[in-house]
């Protein structure tokens, strides 16, 4: 479980936060607190929530198996 959560924070940090180099306007584009992209961005224990991943995927129109099957889980 661990290890796929990893992928995920990972996928969602290297895809679409560092790319866009801008904290306050990911947080505010996917409807998630800004404290939020940060963990996702910098801590390497982040547990991300099912909320917050159906929030990122519905912002970018991804179903949530759509999102698994890229990120490979």
């Amino acid at each position: 479980m661990t290890e796929a959560n990893r992928k995920i924070v990972e996928f969602i940090r290297d895809e679409w936060v560092i790319p866009l180099n801008n904290n306050s306007k990911f947080a505010v584009d996917h409807n998630i607190d800004e404290k939020t992209v940060r963990r996702i961005k910098d801590d390497e224990n982040y547990q991300i929530a099912l909320l917050t991943i159906m929030r990122i995927c519905h912002a970018k129109n991804l179903t949530l198996a759509s999102f698994f099957k890229t990120v490979g889980i």
